[in-house]
C-alpha cells in the first residue's frame, strides 16, 4: 500500500502518456486508425508572457492592491518586492520543471516525476481549489468594476443583483442596529431592502460575476488561438492605461502621504500577504499550456521570469502613486485606481481606469479559465480522475468537458459569495503548491534528473549558507522580543523554524541548492500569515480529496495497472 502511494512516473512516462493521450483508436484518420486528439501548438514567448501578465495583472493591481496599501501604508510597496522574490524563486524551480516535463499538468504533473501520485494528487487537488477560487475573486471583482462603469454611463444597475447576500444582509443589519456605515455598507443596506422577497428569503446575487464567467469560459472552449488574440489585445490595452496611470499620478504625488512609510509596523504590512501575494498568482498558470507551445523548454522559462520582472515593477510603482496622491487610510475601497484620480477632480482618467478595468480583469478571468480545464485534463489523462475530463473536443481541440466543468463550478458560487473569503482562501493552496515544487527541484538535482534539464535553476551550494541564516534568524528573533509567545500566536511558525532546520542540516549533508530552498522558506513564511480559518478549510477541502482518490483514482491510475 505505502509504496503504491508513491509510485512516480519518469521523465519519459510523463512525456509518453501526453503523447499517448493525444490519440483515440476507433476514427479513421490519417494516421491509420487514429483520431489525433492533440491541443493545438500555436503558442511563442510573447503569447506565454501576454498570459502571464493577463493573470498577475488583475484583480490584484484595481482591487486588492487597495485593501493592502489601507492597512500597511506605503510599505506594502516593499511586501510586493518580498512576495515577488518568494515567487522568482519559486518560478525558477517551475520554469527547470516546465523544461524537464513539457506537459500541461503544471505542479500536478511535477509533484508525479518528484514525488508520487499521492503528493501529485494533492497538489493536484489543491491547485484546483486555487485556480477555482481565483476565477471566483476575479469574477466577483469584474462585477464591482463592470456597474461602477454603468454607473459612470448613467446606467443604475440593481444594486441586489450585483453583490452576494451574505454581505448585503451583513450590512442591513448594521444600518438596523444604527451602526456607523460609510456609503459601501448604506449601498449595501438599500440593496437588500429593495431585493424581491422569494418567501421568507430575498432574491439576491452577483449576476454580472456569473454572466461574464459563462462567456469567458465559451471563448475557452471555442480554442486557444481565439484565447490568445483576446489575450494580447486587452494585454496592450490594460498596460497602456497602467502607463497613463504612472504618469499621470506622478504630478499629484505628495511625499508628505509617504510619513510615515510603515504606520502599522512590519505586522501591519504583512497583514496584506493575502492579498499581496494574491496579486501574483497566475505566473504559474503559464505551465498549464506546455502542449500548446511550440517551443516548450525555451519558451516557458522566459516567459515566466519576463512577466515576474514587468508586473513587480508595475506593482511598486502603483503602490507608491497611490499611497502618494493620498493618505493610505483612504485606500480601503474596491476600486483604488478609480477613487484616488475621482479625489484629485481627474474624473476623466477616473473614467478610464474603470474602463479599462473591466478589459483588464477579464483577461485574467480568461487565463485563469484556461489553466484549471487542463489540469483536470492530466488528471484525467492518468487515470485518478474521470475519462471525460479528457475528452479532446475534434474541431476546437480544447478540453471540452473540463472547460464546462471549470465554467459552472466558477459562476455558480461567484453569484452568491463574498470576495473576501476567496482571496484568503485561494492563497493557501498556493503556497502548498509552491513549496512542493521548490522541494522537487532538490529532489531532481539529488537524483541527477536536472542533466536532463533544458533550463537549470542556477546552482548555488547551500551547504553552509542555509545553516548560517538560521543561526542568524534565530538570533534576531530571539532578540527582538517574546520567542515563545509569537510561536504560541502563530503555531506555523514552529513549523516554519523546524523545517529550516531540517533543510540546514539536509542541506549540510547533500549540498542542496541554495535557490530552491529559500523558495520553500519564504513561501511557508507567507504561509504563516495566514488565518487559522484558511487552513481549516483547506485540510477539510483536501479530506475531500483524499476520500476522491482513494474510492476512485488509487484503483484506476494507470501507473496501478502498469
Amino acid at each position: 500500500m505505502s509504496t503504491s502511494l508513491f509510485r512516480k512516473k519518469s521523465v519519459r512516462q510523463a512525456l509518453g502518456d501526453a503523447g499517448d493521450g493525444n490519440l483515440t483508436e476507433g476514427h479513421p484518420a490519417e494516421s491509420g486508425g487514429f483520431e489525433d486528439k492533440s491541443l493545438a501548438k500555436v503558442l511563442g514567448v510573447r503569447d506565454l508572457t501576454s498570459f502571464g501578465i493577463a493573470a498577475i495583472i488583475g484583480a490584484g493591481i484595481f482591487s486588492t492592491i487597495g485593501r493592502a496599501s489601507a492597512d500597511g501604508g506605503p510599505a506594502v510597496s516593499l511586501l510586493f518586492v518580498f512576495t515577488a522574490i518568494a515567487c522568482v524563486f519559486t518560478a525558477l524551480s517551475y520554469a527547470q520543471f516546465a523544461s524537464t516535463v513539457p506537459v500541461s499538468g503544471s505542479a500536478y504533473t511535477y509533484a508525479y516525476v518528484a514525488f508520487g501520485e499521492i503528493f501529485a494528487w494533492i497538489i493536484g487537488w489543491a491547485l484546483i481549489l486555487e485556480y477555482a477560487v481565483s476565477n471566483m475573486v476575479v469574477a466577483i471583482s469584474w462585477s464591482e468594476y463592470f456597474t461602477s462603469m454603468l454607473k459612470g454611463f448613467g446606467i443604475n444597475f440593481p444594486g441586489y443583483l450585483a453583490t452576494d447576500y451574505g454581505s448585503a444582509a451583513a450590512a442591513h443589519k448594521a444600518v438596523m442596529a444604527g451602526e456607523p456605515a460609510d456609503e459601501g455598507v448604506k449601498y449595501l443596506a438599500q440593496a437588500y431592502a429593495s431585493a424581491p422577497d422569494l418567501g421568507s428569503f430575498k432574491l439576491i446575487m452577483d449576476l454580472p460575476a456569473g454572466i461574464i464567467t459563462v462567456l469567458i469560459t465559451a471563448l475557452v472552449y471555442i480554442g486557444i488561438k481565439e484565447s490568445r488574440t483576446a489575450s494580447n489585445i486587452l494585454v496592450v490595452l490594460k498596460l497602456a492605461v497602467i502607463g497613463l496611470v504612472i504618469l499621470a499620478g506622478a504630478f499629484y504625488i505628495k511625499p508628505e502621504n509617504w510619513s510615515p512609510f510603515a504606520p502599522n509596523g512590519v505586522k501591519g504590512v504583512l497583514s496584506g500577504v493575502a492579498s499581496v501575494f494574491f496579486a501574483f498568482i497566475g505566473f504559474d498558470s503559464i505551465s498549464t499550456t506546455a502542449e500548446e507551445c511550440r517551443n516548450p523548454q525555451r519558451d516557458l522559462p522566459r516567459a515566466m521570469i519576463y512577466c515576474l520582472i514587468i508586473c513587480t515593477v508595475l506593482y511598486v510603482l502603483i503602490t507608491l502613486v497611490l499611497t502618494g496622491m493620498v493618505n493610505y487610510k483612504e485606500l480601503g475601497v474596491d476600486d483604488p485606481l478609480a477613487y484616488v484620480f475621482q479625489k484629485v477632480g481627474l474624473n476623466f482618467i477616473a473614467g478610464v481606469i474603470s474602463v479599462s478595468a473591466v478589459v483588464a480583469i477579464t483577461s485574467a478571468l480568461l487565463v485563469y479559465q484556461l489553466g484549471q480545464p487542463r489540469i483536470w485534463m492530466t488528471m484525467s489523462r492518468d487515470g485518478l480522475l474521470w475519462p471525460k475530463f479528457s475528452k479532446i473536443h475534434p474541431k476546437y481541440k480544447t478540453p471540452s468537458f473540463a472547460t464546462i466543468m471549470t465554467g459552472a463550478i466558477v459562476a455558480i458560487p461567484s453569484l452568491f459569495l463574498d470576495m473576501q473569503f476567496f482571496i484568503d482562501l485561494t492563497s493557501v493552496g498556493t503556497f502548498f503548491a509552491f513549496i512542493l515544487v521548490c522541494g522537487g527541484i532538490l529532489y531532481l538535482d539529488a537524483r541527477g534528473i536536472s542533466q536532463e534539464s533544458k533550463f537549470r535553476v542556477p546552482y548555488i551550494n547551500g551547504k553552509f549558507i542555509v545553516g548560517f541564516g538560521l543561526l542568524i534568524a534565530l538570533a534576531f528573533a530571539i532578540n527582538s522580543g517574546d520567542f515563545i509567545g509569537m510561536i504560541e500566536e502563530k503555531p506555523l511558525m514552529g513549523i516554519f523554524w523546524i523545517t529550516w532546520t531540517v533543510l540546514a542540516v539536509l542541506s549540510f549533508m547533500h549540498s542542496f541548492s541554495l535557490l530552491p530552498i529559500l523558495g520553500i522558506l519564504t513561501n511557508l513564511y507567507l504561509m504563516t500569515e495566514l488565518g487559522v480559518s484558511n487552513w481549516l478549510i483547506f485540510v477539510v477541502w483536501l479530506v475531500i480529496g483524499l476520500v476522491i482518490y482513494f474510492s476512485y483514482g488509487y484503483r484506476q491510475s494507470k501507473l496501478a495497472h502498469k
